[in-house]
């Protein structure tokens, strides 16, 4: 497997503790989460750990037996992404001229 540069590991890892404090706090046993997401308690233990290899999927089942589901739903929302807007800006011509015969009126 892949080895992750340090600032995507502990994203993860941050993830992962996120999740198992969630989990905590709901009053979820591992055991729970299993029998509510299907997914081995290994398996959970293993995406609380930060372990990169835990599926998209298992999070996405994860997130919306916690009740977070719109969280990771609106993760990277392409509304709210100021670099994407940003770079857009920057596509932009530098000047704009105007297109002759095309539209009447000058327009």
């Amino acid at each position: 497997m892949k080895v992750l540069p340090p600032k995507s590991q502990r994203s993860l890892v941050k993830l992962g503790s996120d999740i198992s404090v969630a989990r905590r706090k709901r009053g979820f046993r591992l055991q729970d989460m299993s029998d509510a997401t299907g997914f081995s308690i290994g398996a959970l233990r293993r995406l609380e750990a930060g372990h990169p290899g835990s599926s998209i999927g298992m999070l996405c089942e994860v997130m919306r037996t916690l009740g977070e589901d719109n969280r990771l739903y609106n993760l990277i929302d392409i509304s709210d992404d100021a670099t994407g807007l940003d770079l857009d800006v920057r596509k932009l011509p530098k000047r704009v001229r105007p297109c002759k015969g095309k539209f009447k009126d000058g327009f």
